[in-house]
């Protein structure tokens, strides 16, 4: 009997243990320059364009960093922008502050980057999927600061967690711990089924993988998903409603991540928005559908 609490003992360590051990094994964040020292850590970032001309600045989501704004970021140069892109905290090579990944956090990094840059006002503001609910937060906050909101297959509108996630969400502690066995297995997976399809760019599938081997990664996805994308942001976009900012969305028809009811949402939100669907497209606008991004931008211009 001894013997048998002993090795039941022995495999609920080992399996409690086992998060823990995989994280140690993870790499450091990698070395990137440039970096601007911010109120809560390193932040990596990138500029592409003219010195001289208008300021676009670009948001990225939840497991892909800046790098899934580079083919739309080179366009907006060549339209005369200059594009600042930049990782979020625990992506790229940003640092990963033990602090709750929430929609004023991760303004309060573009509001630092900002001033760290010597932007002031006149800012056209892009956000791409979760970066969507944190560039609607910052436009929200401060709309005389930004010319212009762009929104790209914004999350914020729904809530669609499958099952597994939302329970690993709202469980503190045990979902923390399935959450990290979990998730990884997961998204290497659904990273292999898209390198088959050719869905997604290498680089960006390369990148993305290499999040995977990164301390604070999987933390910090688990700690956007209970701070950012677990709730709507229903009093964000009625804030930006009141305001004379105007405000485009751009959906993609065949999107599963972000489905394209949320359009409905957003007009019931903030009527004054603008609308466009690009038809084929799904979730990965960014990368994959800039040249249509670029019409939609020229002909509101």
């Amino acid at each position: 009997m001894i013997f048998v609490w002993l090795v039941i003992t022995a495999g609920l360590f080992s399996a409690a243990a086992l998060p823990i051990y995989r994280e140690f094994k993870r790499r450091p964040k990698p070395k990137a320059t440039p970096m601007a020292q911010l109120s809560e850590g390193a932040t990596h970032y990138q500029w592409f364009g003219e010195e001289d001309g208008p300021v676009a600045v670009c948001v990225h989501g939840l497991s892909t960093p800046s790098i899934v704004y580079h083919d739309l970021a080179e366009e907006l140069a060549l339209m005369g922008y200059r594009v600042l892109i930049y990782d979020l905290y625990g992506r790229g090579a940003s640092a990963t502050p033990k602090k709750r990944q929430t929609p004023e956090f991760f303004a309060q990094q573009l509001t630092d980057l900002l001033a760290d840059q010597g932007i002031t006002d006149d800012v056209t503001l892009f956000g791409y999927s979760m970066g969507g609910c944190i560039a609607s937060h910052a436009a929200a906050a401060d709309p005389d600061r930004f010319r212009e909101l762009i929104l790209l297959a914004p999350a914020g509108m729904t809530i669609d967690l499958d099952r597994p996630t939302r329970w690993a969400v709202a469980t503190p502690l045990i979902g923390d711990w399935a959450f990290h066995l979990i998730y990884p297995r997961r998204l290497s997976d659904q990273l292999k089924r898209e390198a088959q399809s050719g869905s997604k760019p290498t680089a960006i599938l390369d990148e993305q993988l290499a999040e995977l081997g990164r301390r604070g990664f999987v933390g910090s996805v688990l700690s956007s998903l209970r701070g950012t994308l677990r709730s709507t942001q229903e009093n964000t976009h009625r804030s930006l409603a009141a305001t004379d900012l105007p405000v485009t969305a751009i959906w993609g028809r065949d999107d599963k991540v972000i489905p394209l009811r949320a359009l409905g949402t957003l007009t019931q939100w903030n009527r004054n928005a603008r609308q466009v669907v690009i038809d084929g497209a799904g979730h990965g606008l960014p990368h994959t559908h800039v040249d249509e991004i670029v019409v939609a931008l020229e002909e509101e211009a």
